[in-house]
């Protein structure tokens, strides 16, 4: 067992959170094949005030998602504490705020990643959160506005003063979106002077990859994204390669008793509706780098029915898992900008 801020966990290897994609169904499905800890995509503190129903059903989660933690965002800090507090009477096991989001119309309104440019503010709304709930506070953040201000380490020290448990830091800055490679020797020079645990996240692809990442910077943990959309098996093989294991094949087999899980789990969170365009999503990003993916994909979002769509697949990835060739997971895969 390890340590991570007040919990303990079985592994450090962590789905990260990530906008349209981390649905209940979704963790659900990575705790259950190896995630140790899973979070919320982003939720608007503004939502959370005006009780949107759309912005409470993203707040829900399953027992079984524990340790289940659910990421919030915005610029004022009574909506800020409000939320924290919703979040803390809904059970969650903690609490997550987004500093890191670069998309311009949450960064316009001082929101994401614009809330990093100015570390004593922060931390007294971080203050002001982590006194509202006795739920641990974490923070998701990047290294810094632009190559002029890389000012993650003051953050993270405004972050330990005001009592938060971690922090996350995805090593590209905010001007940088999703383009270019994650700055990993970065991240590791923040972890060798910071008072608090720090989870590295960035370019995680393989399980070679994690591995390496955490012994290498001497990170408390590793969080993978997009590399778990392209191989939903990333958190066990990870897992299994940090400890002395070899990893379990994956297998046609397999991949198809998951995806037959996360049907399930899409039906149990989402009308029928909901549940066919998440699982379209789900599987296009799946098939990427089988042979005839780019067919496969224009296909499932035009199938007009779950059973039909769910049909397709199966004989898809069924034919393409004993094809494929790995080399597709060092491929670049959704730098378009999730998470």
């Amino acid at each position: 067992m390890l340590k991570l801020g007040p919990f303990e966990i079985d592994h450090p290897f962590i789905l990260a959170p990530m906008a349209g994609i981390t649905n209940s169904p979704y963790r659900r499905l990575m705790r259950e094949y190896g995630s140790a800890v899973v979070i919320s995509e982003l939720v608007s503190a503004n939502g959370i005030e005006y009780a949107s129903q759309r912005t409470m059903d993203l707040l829900k989660f399953y027992e079984s998602e524990r340790r289940v933690g659910l990421q919030i965002f915005g610029e004022d800090e009574v909506n800020l504490v409000k939320a924290c507090q919703l979040v803390e009477k809904l059970g969650a096991d903690f609490v997550d705020l987004n500093l890191g989001c670069p998309v311009p119309k949450i960064v316009k309104k001082g929101a994401g990643s614009a809330m990093c440019r100015n570390p004593p503010m922060l931390g007294k709304i971080l203050e002001a959160m982590v006194r509202s709930v006795k739920i641990p506070v974490t923070i998701k953040i990047r290294t810094g506005w632009d190559a002029t201000l890389r000012n993650a380490l003051d953050v993270v020290k405004v972050a330990s003063a005001a009592g938060v448990a971690w922090v996350a830091i995805h090593g590209r800055t905010r001007a940088q979106g999703y383009s270019g490679e994650a700055d990993w020797d970065f991240i590791g020079e923040i972890k060798a002077k910071s008072p608090l645990p720090i989870i590295g996240n960035g370019d995680v692809g393989t399980p070679e990859q994690a591995v390496n990442r955490y012994k290498t910077y001497g990170v408390d943990a590793v969080m993978i994204g997009r590399g778990a959309l392209r191989n939903p098996f990333l958190f066990e093989q990870s897992r299994d390669l940090l400890a002395g294991k070899t990893p379990e094949p994956v297998t046609a087999e397999r991949l198809l008793e998951l995806l037959g899980k996360q049907r399930i789990y899409l039906r149990e969170s989402f009308d029928s509706r909901g549940a066919l365009l998440h699982a379209r999503k789900f599987l296009a990003w799946y098939s990427s780098g089988y042979p005839g993916s780019a067919d496969f994909r224009r296909k499932v979002f035009h199938i007009p029915t779950e059973e039909e769509l769910w049909n397709e697949s199966n004989e898809f990835f069924s034919v393409a898992m004993r094809k494929r060739d790995f080399a597709f997971l060092d491929e670049p895969f959704l730098m378009g900008g999730h998470g």
